[in-house]
Order: structure tokens, then C-alpha cells, then sequence
């Protein structure tokens, strides 16, 4: 029997290097062998509990000769050669549910996560046999084998028997199972990043001595931001760049090189990267182009690249890389031949894009944002955002994240990881390219906490807000400012991103009116034009102070004491319990008298005051942080266990149906549907009037009649619905005045449902998001005016109750059961997890009551499921083929 193509992948170790994953085949006899001539004699006894110098020829043949069934294995490789096996072999007399599993790890490679990681791929191998237990022998002195077991998440139980401990537990997916799972892949992702972020010693393949060229300029900077560790240049046809000995290839480089910088031709790369592999460098960028934007042959090219660096455990950047920089003093990496040197800060910086990197790292250092990193990842051949996202979470250096996305790896991941970093550090991210809609980008953000920004400038003015000032713990602003007519402006850029300018109490007022000679004092606070910077620090000490505003805006225009103003001000922010911004008319960024710093060419430091050239880009970055700051603080809600769920029952509802994307017959959806606990409304279609009078009959008085057309369904105003039929004198005058929408000559009779508001709930697969569900409004004026709101799939009660109130026109749900309307978005949502091949439902009209909800309508599509890689075993995506 031969294996499934998806029980191969490529994954990450614990420390940061990778193996490839595979089964056993008869072809792997030699490396077997070879595998157990370097184990240890401790090695060895441990896992056959005598010690076999070598192993007979029949059992390399039992070995390596399995069905993948009731007898499997999988195999780490690194460089061709086997590395670590586990393997599981049916329990004669134990039924069909239960196998014996054992593994094995090469001593050199053990303590880097081989055996949990075998175990998992093997662990999920076995789950798609029908296996739904293990059982394992381990000597009392293996400890290592014994953590394995233990750590993997599952409950295990123990028993020792002749000399040897039993183990014995289900392998079914659980929640621990899961987090075990995810925890592991953050520590390795992290770690394969932290790796390339943080070398002893970097090569640069292709160090030009010719200015201007990329390998030349990757050297230089390496060099001139004082790389605290060693750079070889490898070029084989100069014994010197810069004045520093080159070598004619990276293998005879005298010493270790953590991380390879490869700027070569892309034909050349390949041979590169193999020569890193056989030097057993750590890590690549590769800033080379003509790879994935060069037609077939360059996306072979890659394809090759990639499976070169991870049979040769190495993690890789690129290709079309801009480069990556490390500010910690202890690095100093600016790998990159990008203009620009940002100062240390505390900013985290992802680009997908490399030319947009240079505009990234030119934008960062004309603000004085400080960066901790920054990667320019070009064309995603391995690590992605994910990665950087699993660094960041811990990264000591990181306060803030700043992300420009073109695309999606792995959207659900993206959003898991998202969610979890964004309740300790902000994530922003400018989304631009193909592969998914506005809507799905919105939905996949607000559910993952993203702090979405729409333009490149919007980025920047949101990370330094973030980066540099507290959260606020509300929405409510002062003013205050030396200009009436900025005020107003102010004002109404306030009022029109959701903020609130409240007037201020009597008392304060009148505290602020000792202070100024302008009665104007209610919020806006106008100083007038020649406030002295005494007066402004003054004021804005008093409505900071206040405890009535969550955030204070300090605009200022052009004064004759305009530097002792910024010092004022930047005084005031230090320790401030509210966030303080400022508003220089022409200044972005943050002017020197506005920043705290650590040493002179140090970034700002957090408390330093950012500024707005425009008080319509301060309340834009405010309101955004306004907006993170309460989805921090609200709960995430729980994943409801409902009742009336079958996953069994609806995936037996569509097997073996055709996966082409047309819509199920009614008796099918209601199947299906009710197989998470959805009730549709009972419908009868008819051709003729006779079929109608006799579906009526059986569904009994009153009924309603509308055209089966999808153009015509819900059109009360034009006369495709006739309600409230009592008699068959009724459904035949109805019946004639519906033939002209009846094409192609189907209608629909229903029993009379209870009245309800009109609700359209929609679930669709978006191929770059994943599961999404939309709410609205029915009937014929929402069709037509409003907007669906939309969460990505799974839902939260939280998240089911939040896109309830985000509808527009909640109002007129007012009185209504809308927790029954959760209930369905949260059923919809399951359907989502529990069948694949779903890819759309669409309820309309949704009616909902005073006491439950009625689903009159239900449609439902089927197409081919992708794998959801949330479920299977840590694997990095696959990009070994073009």
C-alpha cells in the first residue's frame, strides 16, 4: 500500500534546524543500516532491550517493508541520511484500534525534539488507519524516551511489568494535545528565526569588490554598523573585498558561519546554498533575484533552493530578500543593502515586499522609529510572518509589530498567532496585493486584534503611537491647543473616527480659566496663539490629571518659544497615565525636544511624544489604539460546546456527493443542516398547480407561495411572495398572479412561519482567509444598502454576540431573541470545522422572533476541502515543487 503525499513534510526542530518527514520504503534499507551502526550501545539496548550490533538482513527487510497500515514508520532526514524512526505495528488480539509504538533517535541529534516531533507525524498517520490507541515498552532508565511519552499531551497511563514501564493512551486530538502541539512549534519557530536574527559569524556569497552591487553593499553595511562578530567574504575570483581576504568558497572558510547572505546570479544559487549545507551553516538570505517572478524555470530554481536548505537543516530568507537588520548592541546585524540605518528602538518590522523594504527602512529612519529588527522577507520560499510573529511574541527587544502582508501562508495559523501576541504587543499590518477581499482581510484582523492600517504613512503614525505612549483606557480626548480654528479641525477629526471630545466639568474649567486669558475652556482648550509654554504645560497637567479623559492632544502652531513649548510638552508626557499627543503643523515623526533618550543617537524612547503634521492623522492613529486597546481588554469568549452536533452525521450527509460547486437538493441541505443542529423550515418545490394545492394540503392551512428563481424568492414589493394563503381559492388566485416569475416553472409552498425580523447568515470558504461568517439585515432595502458584517470561522460566544451588534440597523432587533441568532452563527461556524468540503451555506431569510429564530430558506455548495493544517502534525509549508 502506498502513502498518502501529505504524510511527508518538512518541519522545525527544537533548536531552530529542520528534518524531513517521510515514511519508510524498501529504498531507505541502506540507510537504515547505516542509521544503527552510529547509535550507542545505550541507544540501542534502549529501544530492542539487547544490544544488537547490526541489524540482521530480515529485520532490515521487516523494517523497512511496511503497508502503511497495519505496520507504518516515518523517518527524520538531514542530508540524505536517516536521523531518527518511529514506527507503530498493529497489537495482534487487540482489535483493530490498538498498535505498539516505538522510536528511536540518533544519538548526535538527540534533545533537539526529534521524538516528539516523529511522534506526532506518526501519532497522526496512525489516526487515518483507524488506530485510536498506542502502547509503548520503556526501560525504567530511558528518561529521555519517558518524557516523550509523558510531554506529548495525551493521558497516559503507566504500568511496570518485567523490568520495563507500559505505557498505554489515546491518540484522539484533543485540546492538551493541541496546545502541547503549538507550544513546540512556537519554541522551534521562534528559535529558527532567533537563529537567523542573532549569529556568531556571517558569510557573504558573492561579496563583490564592484560598488553599487548587491553583495558589495551587504558586506559594506555589514561592516560599517560594526557587526560584532566576524564576516568572511566568498568570491572566487578577488583575494580581497574591502580590504578584508575573501574566499574562493564558503567551505573553506577556516571557521563556523551561522548565516550565509547569498547574492549570486540565481542560476549559481543552488550550488551556493548546497556548498552552506555541506558547511553546515545555520541559516540563508538570499537576496538574489529571478526566482519566483521568472516563470516556470525560476519557480523550479526555488523549489530546488528550498529543498536544498532544508535537507541541509537550514532555515532560509528569501529569495528577493532586501535583507534583515538586528539593532541589539550585542549584534549590530545589518544585513541588507538597503538605504537607511534606523536607530535601536523597540519596533519589530516584517516586509514581504523587498522593494518596499528600502522605502521602509528610508520611512523609518526620517521618523526616528526605532526598530529592535527587520526583515525583508521577498518571496516567502520558508520563513514567513508566522515565524516572525512566533520571535516577536517573546522577543524582550519587541514592544510593537509592524507587518506588510501581500498574502497569506497560512491564514488560520496567522490569526492564532496573531491573537495571542496581540494581547501583550500590538500587531499592525498594511495588507495590499491579490488573494483576498477588503471584507475577508477585515474580518480575518478584527478577529485576530490586527490593528489594520490602509496606507504606508498609516503604518508608521500607528506604530509610534503605540511604540511610544500608553494605551488609552477609553475614548474620550482633550484638546488642547494654541488655535481656535485647529481645535475645530481637531474636533471633528475626532468625532469622525469614533472618538469623543466630552465637555469638561465646571470646576475644571474654571481651574483652567485661572491659568488662561481665553474663556474657552469647555474642551477644545484654546490658550490662544501666544501661550506661554508654562501655561501649556499648565493646562495640560490639569485635564491629564483630571481623571475625565483618556487621552490629551496637544496642538501647537508656529510660536516664538516653539522649542520650550516641545519641552513643556514632553514633561508633561513623562509618566503620564494618558497617552500625549502632539500636533507640529508639518512635523511627523518625533522632533528632538520630543524624545526621551537613552543616548544621543538613540530613537525615542517609550514616553517620548510622537507628532502629527495634520490633527486629522493624530485622531486617526488614536482611534486605532482606542480600538486595540478595548479588544485587549474584552474577553475572548469560549468555543461553545453545543448540543445536537453529529460531525459524524454531516459528513455522512454529503459523502460521496459530487464536489462541483452546484447546490444540494433541499432534502439534502436539511439533512446536512440539521446535523449541527440547524432546523430548516419545511418547503415543498412544485411544477404544476396541482402539485401545489396537494403540498399545501399536506403541509395544512395557511401557506405561503414564492418562485423558486433566486432572482425572485424574497420579492415581496414586486409580488414574487404570496402569504397567508387559508384556501385553495386563495392559492390558485396566487398561483396565477406568481407565473410570471415562476421559471423555470418551480415554486415553493411553506407553511405559514411565526413573524420575525428578516436576518441573511452566510458562510463562505474564502481561498486566502479560510471560513467566513456574514451577517445582515433581510428584505428588499438591505439587499440593496447594507453591508454584511463578517468574523472568521471558528466563532467565540463573544465574537457570535459582537457581529450580532456591529449589524447595521441592530436597532430593529431590538425586543427580538438574538440569542438564538448567535446560536446559528456559532452552528454555521461548526459546520465550517466539521466538513471540509463546504464551501458556502446560505440561509436567507433568517427570521428572528421574539422566541427563537425560523430558517426559511437554505442553500448549500460543496467543493474539494483543502487540509486544514491547524489539525496535523508542525510542517512547514511545502514549496519543494514548482
Amino acid at each position: 500500500m502506498s502513502y498518502p503525499a501529505h504524510w511527508e513534510a518538512d518541519a522545525v526542530l527544537a533548536d531552530g534546524g529542520t528534518v524531513h518527514v517521510r515514511p519508510i520504503t524498501p529504498d531507505d534499507a541502506d540507510r537504515l543500516r547505516a542509521f544503527h551502526a552510529r547509535l550507542s550501545p545505550e541507544t540501542v539496548y534502549n529501544r530492542f532491550f539487547t544490544l544488537v550490533r547490526a541489524l540482521p538482513a530480515r529485520d532490515v527487510e521487516r523494517f523497512t517493508q511496511v503497508d502503511h497500515d497495519e505496520r507504518a514508520a516515518v523517518v527524520a532526514l538531514l542530508q540524505g541520511e536517516i536521523v531518527g524512526v518511529c514506527r507503530y505495528d498493529r497489537l495482534p488480539g487487540a482489535g483493530p484500534v490498538e498498535a505498539e509504538v516505538a522510536v528511536v533517535v540518533e544519538d548526535a541529534h538527540q534533545g533537539r525534539g526529534l521524538g516528539p516531533l516523529l511522534l506526532e507525524h506518526l501519532t497522526s498517520a496512525a489516526r487515518e488507519r483507524g488506530i485510536e490507541r498506542f502502547r509503548a515498552d520503556v526501560l525504567p532508565s530511558n528518561r529521555r524516551m519517558l518524557t516523550v511519552f509523558r510531554s506529548a499531551g495525551f493521558e497516559v497511563e503507566r504500568e511496570l511489568a518485567d523490568g520495563y514501564v507500559e505505557l498505554s493512551y489515546p491518540i484522539g486530538v484533543t485540546e492538551a494535545s493541541l496546545e502541547v502541539m503549538r507550544a513546540r512549534e512556537h519554541r522551534a519557530e521562534a528559535r529558527s528565526v532567533a537563529r537567523l536574527l542573532a549569529p556568531s559569524a556571517v558569510a557573504v556569497v558573492g561579496a563583490s569588490r564592484e560598488p553599487g552591487t548587491a553583495g558589495h553593499e551587504v558586506f559594506r553595511s555589514l561592516l560599517a554598523h560594526g557587526f560584532e562578530g566576524p564576516v568572511y567574504p566568498v568570491n572566487p575570483a578577488a583575494p580581497h573585498v574591502a580590504s578584508v581576504r575573501a574566499w574562493a568558497d564558503v567551505r573553506d572558510v577556516p571557521d563556523d558561519v551561522d548565516l550565509a547572505v547569498v547574492a549570486l546570479p540565481a542560476p549559481l544559487v543552488p550550488d551556493a546554498v548546497r556548498a552552506c549545507a555541506e558547511k553546515r551553516v545555520r541559516g540563508l538570505v538570499i537576496v538574489s533575484g529571478g526566482f519566483g517572478e521568472a516563470g516556470e524555470e525560476g519557480r523550479a530554481r526555488r523549489a530546488e533552493v528550498v529543498r536544498i536548505a532544508r535537507d541541509g537543516g537550514m532555515r532560509l530568507i528569501g529569495p528577493n530578500a532586501m535583507g534583515i537588520v538586528n539593532t541589539d548592541p550585542a549584534v549590530r546585524l545589518h544585513a541588507t543593502f538597503a538605504p537607511g540605518s534606523p536607530p535601536p528602538g523597540r519596533v519589530g518590522v516584517f516586509s514581504q515586499s523587498g522593494a518596499l523594504a528600502s522605502t521602509v527602512l528610508a520611512e523609518a529612519t526620517r521618523r526616528a522609529l526605532g526598530l529592535s529588527t527587520f526583515v525583508s522577507i521577498g518571496d516567502r520560499a520558508d520563513v514567513s510572518g508566522n515565524d516572525l510573529l512566533q520571535y516577536w511574541e517573546d522577543d524582550p527587544r519587541t514592544d510593537v509589530v509592524l507587518m506588510h502582508l501581500q498574502g497569506f501562508g497560512n491564514p488560520r495559523k496567522f490569526a492564532r498567532i496573531a491573537r495571542r501576541v496581540g494581547r501583550r504587543k500590538p500587531v499592525v499590518a498594511l495588507k495590499s496585493g491579490r488573494g483576498a477581499s477588503d471584507a475577508a482581510v477585515d474580518a480575518l484582523f478584527a478577529s485576530a486584534g490586527v490593528v489594520r492600517a490602509d496606507t504606508l504613512s498609516q503604518l508608521f503614525e500607528t506604530a509610534q503611537l503605540l511604540a511610544l505612549q500608553p494605551l488609552p483606557a477609553g475614548r474620550r480626548v482633550a484638546i488642547v491647543g494654541t488655535s481656535s480654528a485647529l481645535a475645530a479641525l481637531a474636533t471633528d477629526a475626532c468625532r469622525s473616527v469614533g472618538l469623543k471630545v466630552p465637555e469638561l466639568p465646571a470646576a475644571l474649567q474654571e481651574a483652567l480659566r485661572d491659568l488662561a486669558t481665553t474663556t474657552e475652556t469647555s474642551n477644545p482648550v484654546d490658550l490662544g496663539p501666544l501661550a506661554p509654554p508654562e501655561q501649556l504645560g499648565a493646562a495640560l497637567r490639569l485635564v491629564r490629571d483630571s481623571g475625565e479623559v483618556d487621552a490629551v492632544i496637544a496642538l501647537v502652531t508656529p510660536h516664538p518659544q516653539q522649542a520650550a513649548l516641545a519641552r513643556e510638552l514632553l514633561a508633561v508626557s513623562e509618566g503620564s497615565p494618558v497617552p500625549v499627543l502632539a500636533s507640529f503643523l508639518g512635523a511627523d515623526g518625533v522632533p528632538p525636544e520630543l524624545a526621551l533618550r537613552d543616548a544621543p543617537d538613540a530613537a525615542p524612547a517609550p514616553g517620548s511624544v510622537p507628532s502629527w503634521s495634520s490633527p486629522e492623522s493624530a485622531a486617526l492613529a488614536l482611534a486605532r489604539a482606542a480600538d486595540h486597546a478595548a479588544w485587549r481588554t474584552r474577553e475572548p469568549g469560549v468555543h461553545v460546546d453545543l448540543d445536537r452536533v453529529d460531525p459524524e452525521a454531516a459528513r455522512a450527509a454529503v459523502a460521496g456527493l459530487p464536489l462541483d460547486g452546484t447546490w444540494l437538493d433541499s432534502a439534502r441541505t436539511t439533512r446536512l443542516l440539521a446535523a449541527v443542529g440547524l432546523d430548516v423550515w419545511p418547503s415543498t418545490r412544485v411544477r404544476t398547480l396541482e402539485e401545489g394545492l396537494a403540498a399545501a394540503r399536506a403541509h395544512g392551512w395557511p401557506v405561503g407561495l414564492k418562485s423558486a428563481d433566486e432572482r425572485w424568492r424574497n420579492r415581496t414589493d414586486v409580488g414574487a411572495v404570496r402569504l397567508d394563503l387559508f384556501d385553495e381559492e386563495a392559492f390558485v388566485e396566487a398561483w396565477r398572479a406568481l407565473e410570471p416569475f415562476v421559471l423555470p416553472g418551480e415554486a415553493i409552498v411553506q407553511p405559514m412561519a411565526p413573524g420575525g425580523v428578516s436576518t441573511v447568515v452566510r458562510l463562505v470558504e474564502d481561498p486566502a482567509v479560510g471560513p467566513l461568517v456574514s451577517l445582515r439585515l433581510g428584505g428588499v432595502a438591505a439587499d440593496l444598502l447594507a453591508d454584511p458584517v463578517t468574523r472568521t470561522a471558528p466563532l467565540t460566544d463573544v465574537e457570535a454576540e459582537e457581529l450580532v451588534q456591529a449589524v447595521r440597523g441592530v436597532s430593529l432587533l431590538r425586543g427580538t431573541d438574538v440569542v438564538a441568532l448567535e446560536d446559528v452563527l456559532l452552528r454555521l461556524a461548526r459546520l465550517a470545522e466539521e466538513v471540509g468540503e463546504v464551501a458556502e451555506v446560505l440561509l436567507d431569510p433568517v427570521l428572528v422572533g421574539a422566541r427563537g429564530v425560523v430558517v426559511l430558506h437554505a442553500g448549500v455548495r460543496l467543493l474539494p476541502p483543502g487540509a486544514d493544517p491547524e489539525l496535523g502534525p508542525r510542517r512547514l509549508v511545502d514549496l519543494r515543487s514548482p
